[in-house]
């Protein structure tokens, strides 16, 4: 594979506490060195005035195949993680049939090889068909390649479940990732439940119905001694029962998605199903709390939960339209402009939550830069100005709620495994036939 040198950029790499300008030196797919390099390269990149970090990891994505192709590919959505300066991803296993086997966790690395972009790790189901009545072959889903495991789409309901499968996982250290939601409270629910839905007469989602099961999974980590992982958390009263069990020396970990940092339950009166998520937008202390928790550590990861649907249904009536936004070629700028511009986070910080803390959440050797790691890096520009377009997303979907912002930030180079996989503004030939 050669040499490749990227000069004197702003090398940053959390997992060896690293932050300065460099050079990074990849030689035969692997990390060489990060220092000055006067030998000869095959591939020289100027990475002056850019951020060099390693290869970015969203752990919670849908890709929507088998099953639901129309809405999504593994090739589209690793094609869409690779623009969006992500290497790594994990995808959930809500798809039909469900991730619940050896052999279709096997499928997921096999498509993900065959597309050739970035790549995509398999989570596998808690239960059984993820109908939360039994506990799918976890084993199998291990030797299958399985980094985690999770109903996600779903909540696991049944308390019992969830302490088994806490204690099962953990001859595999595998974490459990769960979808915090009471389903009984959010029935028929199409938003937060407050002020805003009441002004509009919507039927809410009540923070409780969160909070209640945050606190259920805290309590069963605590017993089993437990991987738990908690998704998209987004009320203040989630963030603070976190913060209270991590005092309490409990393993649990938890995330945050970029729609719940810059978007408020307000974006519904625009009646516009492309709002529409579970969890819902919250109110703007909520928000507050989010973004506090990540300053003090409480959330560990920033993950996208890339929810594509195909148009026609999320241009249904709000009731009727599935929950979810497409977010992975839209995270990093958006993580710009409502953690790194207002001074919440700094760059060291924003790119730990973003490598380093999702790879060790899932258990999986990537998010660094150290001498022998496969060189999967992203190349940042921190400081293009562009518009969010949909239409030109890699993929499938459009169900984006950020069109038509200005932001600032995108990758400009992707590497996996020492590789050049992507470079801004320039779209794989293939890429148009696999969008069909």
């Amino acid at each position: 594979m050669g040499t490749v040198v990227i000069r004197q950029g702003r090398v940053i790499d959390p997992s060896q506490g690293i932050d300065r300008v460099a050079d990074l030196v990849i030689r035969d797919g692997v990390v060489l060195q990060i220092g000055p390099w006067d030998g000869p390269a095959d591939l020289e990149i100027d990475a002056a005035g850019m951020i060099v970090a390693p290869g970015l990891i969203d752990m919670h994505v849908h890709f929507r195949e088998p099953g639901n192709e129309q809405s999504e590919t593994i090739a589209t959505g690793a094609a869409a993680a690779l623009a969006g300066g992500f290497t790594s991803v994990a995808c959930m296993p809500n798809t039909e049939p469900a991730i619940d086997t050896r052999e279709a966790a096997e499928f997921v690395y096999l498509q993900a090889d065959r597309a050739g972009y970035c790549r995509v790790y398999p989570v596998g189901a808690v239960t059984k068909q993820r109908a939360g009545r039994e506990l799918a072959e976890m084993g199998q889903l291990v030797e299958g390649g399985a980094v985690a495991f999770s109903d996600d789409g779903s909540p696991v309901e049944s308390a019992e479940i969830m302490r088994r499968a806490l204690q099962y996982t953990r001859m595999f250290d595998r974490a459990i990732l769960n979808h915090p939601e009471v389903l009984d409270l959010t029935k028929g629910g199409v938003m937060n439940e407050g002020f805003t839905s009441m002004r509009l007469g919507l039927p809410g989602m009540p923070a409780v119905a969160e909070e209640i099961m945050v606190s259920r999974d805290i309590l069963l980590a605590a017993d089993t001694d437990g991987k738990l992982h908690l998704q998209h958390l987004s009320t203040a009263g989630s963030v603070e029962l976190v913060r209270s069990a991590k005092r309490r020396g409990i393993r649990v970990t938890a995330e945050v998605c970029p729609h719940h940092l810059a978007l408020t339950d307000e974006a519904l009166e625009s009646f516009d199903p492309v709002f529409k998520v579970n969890p819902p937008l919250r109110t703007r202390r909520d928000v507050d709390a989010l973004i506090e928790g990540l300053c003090d550590g409480t959330i560990d990861v920033i993950a996208s939960d890339h929810a594509p649907h195909a148009p026609a249904l999320k241009e249904l009536e709000l009731d009727r339209a599935p929950f979810g936004m497409i977010g992975l070629e839209t995270m990093l700028p958006i993580c710009i402009k409502t953690l790194i511009e207002p001074g919440h986070l700094d760059w060291m910080e924003l790119i730990r939550k973003l490598t380093i803390n999702p790879a060790r959440v899932l258990g999986i050797d990537r998010g660094t830069l150290r001498p022998g790691a496969e060189a999967d890096v992203t190349v940042i520009n921190p400081e293009v100005t562009w518009t969010i377009d949909p239409e030109r997303f890699r993929s499938k979907s459009r169900n984006c709620p950020f069109a038509g912002w200005t932001v600032r930030g995108r990758a400009e180079y992707v590497f996996v495994a020492g590789e050049l996989r992507y470079r801004a503004e320039a779209e794989p030939p293939q890429l148009a036939e696999l969008k069909r």
